[in-house]
């Protein structure tokens, strides 16, 4: 493998949604090329009904307890969930389907996300919409309103999920200028992470001064800008180094550094390893 698979939906539906209900042991997709490592273009969501699962994301083996919910963003690097105890549904959605205020809680932090444990309404809830969706995914395609009916059910679907997250049964997403600098500030580091490293670069792309961006993350984060583009750039170096055969110096030169002697400096200091060390250690 030369570079990390993108793997996008267009190739499995032309609805902008994939549903499946799973059992144990299933996979959970039907495409074997998805069981290894991958990024997919599009959210991926897994609700687990009985049982417990997990499934490794961005080097964390992130355990999935029953009746949590829990969602990968595009472009995350991860591995099909381990669902070899769990029953539970599979849903991805084209981003182009995700309103604007989910989209804002589900990209709201810079962290990993977490799951989250259904309490009994909220749980209830899901079964009986998913159910329902269920059915109607199912339908013959040319009805009249399958189109309309399907993503009718996916909006409420995400509206709820949404809800769960952000912790506010009221549903008051609108979102502070803070919240939504820090979100498109992810956003381009997502994208530009291989061109720009500087603090002061990203702040004109978001046509901010340099100073107020690092006042921004600083508060709503704890660390300034030049901490999230280190730990950017890191996390996407072990990515490479572990899913693809780039050499060291290829990676460096593909994250934009034309010292590549540099950039193993600069790994080295971040993860207390080498590149090499760190490539030999997750390939056992």
């Amino acid at each position: 493998m030369t570079n990390i698979p993108l793997h996008l939906l267009t190739n499995r539906t032309n609805l902008g949604l994939y549903l499946k209900y799973f059992k144990k042991g299933d996979f959970v997709v039907d495409d074997e090329t998805i069981l290894s490592a991958h990024r997919d273009d599009h959210y991926m969501f897994f609700l687990l009904e009985s049982g417990s699962g997990s499934v490794m994301i961005d080097f964390v083996d992130m355990p999935l307890p029953e009746h949590s919910l829990y969602y990968i963003l595009p472009t995350q690097v991860h591995q099909r969930i381990k669902n070899y105890a769990a029953d539970g549904w599979v849903i991805a959605v084209d981003t182009a389907l995700v309103p604007p205020e989910c989209r804002n809680v589900f990209e709201s932090t810079l962290i990993l996300q977490q799951p989250h444990v259904l309490n009994d309404d909220n749980h209830q809830q899901f079964r009986e919409l998913l159910a329902l969706l269920f059915v109607k995914y199912n339908e013959d395609t040319t009805g009249p309103f399958y189109v309309m009916a399907a993503h009718a059910l996916l909006q409420s679907f995400l509206a709820i999920a949404a809800t769960c997250y952000h912790g506010d049964t009221s549903m008051n997403l609108k979102v502070s200028r803070p919240a939504q600098l820090k979100t498109q500030f992810k956003d381009l580091l997502k994208t530009e992470i291989r061109t720009i490293k500087s603090p002061a670069a990203f702040a004109a792309k978001l046509h901010v001064s340099e100073a107020y961006l690092s006042e921004i993350l600083k508060k709503t984060t704890g660390f300034p800008p030049s901490y999230w583009i280190q730990q950017e750039v890191i996390m996407e170096a072990k990515r490479l180094l572990y899913y693809s055969d780039l050499t060291v110096k290829e990676i460096a030169h593909t994250l934009g550094f034309a010292d590549h002697s540099y950039f193993s400096r600069l790994f080295s200091k971040n993860t207390g390893t080498s590149a090499i060390a760190f490539r030999n250690k997750y390939r056992k």
